[in-house]
């Protein structure tokens, strides 16, 4: 019986030998108990059409760069509404970090040769909309947005963290930063009335289901 678990750059498979019920030769029984042998797939032992482990970081450095670009979208969306409101400074705070983070991926992009998004268009129209639209109902739904998309990201990058090895020790190390920064914005977004928000469960259902799926699309297209 064969166990097989995910892992990048190939499948690990645990085969385990039953051994009760076989025999050796002449009739003796091979073993007394079970014994298990593992073994670890080559990278040319993955399924067909499964990606190999260079797309697999190309999609990761293409995701991570579009949803970048697309969280400063939506900052600069509530900022063409709440700009000059109180909240404006603790947006503008976490739209820098968001441009650094940026950076950092548009470098990866280039020294990795990596493909951007096709649909960095819609992020760009898209992320706007989101943030005014959000920040049209309120600071707080403003903040319950980025609450929302935060969490989405959370999950992201810890996903991609468990997912490289020692092999992409920089990317990894960049995840885990970027994603306790993104960490930090959630809980400044709750700081600052997100849960308070008129409509705050319906509203962060929606924007999670969004940033998920946009998630999906930038890894692929």
């Amino acid at each position: 019986m064969a166990a097989v678990r995910p892992h990048l750059g190939g499948l690990q498979y645990h085969a385990v030998d039953r051994a009760r019920g076989s025999h050796c030769g002449g009739g003796s029984p091979c073993g007394q108990g079970s014994k298990q042998v593992t073994t670890t797939t080559p990278t040319t032992g993955r399924l067909p059409g499964d990606p190999t482990r260079e797309e697999l970081v190309e999609r990761m450095i293409r995701v991570d760069h579009a949803g970048e670009y697309g969280a400063i979208r939506i900052y600069e969306g509530q900022l063409a509404v709440l700009g000059r409101s109180p909240a404006g400074p603790v947006i503008r705070e976490m739209a820098a970090k968001e441009r650094e983070h940026l950076e950092t991926f548009s470098r990866l992009v280039v020294e990795r040769r990596v493909r951007p998004s096709a649909l960095q268009p819609i992020w760009h129209v898209a992320g706007f909309a989101l943030g005014a639209a959000t920040a049209l109902l309120g600071a707080k739904a403003a903040m319950a947005c980025t609450e929302a998309v935060e969490e989405v990201i959370d999950e992201h990058y810890d996903s991609q963290v468990r997912m490289l090895g020692d092999d992409e020790a920089e990317l990894r190390a960049i995840c885990e930063q970027y994603r306790e920064e993104e960490v930090e914005h959630g809980a400044t977004a709750v700081e600052h009335g997100a849960r308070e928000a008129i409509a705050y469960r319906p509203l962060t259902a929606v924007v999670k289901a969004g940033s998920r799926a946009a998630i999906w699309l930038a890894e692929r297209f």
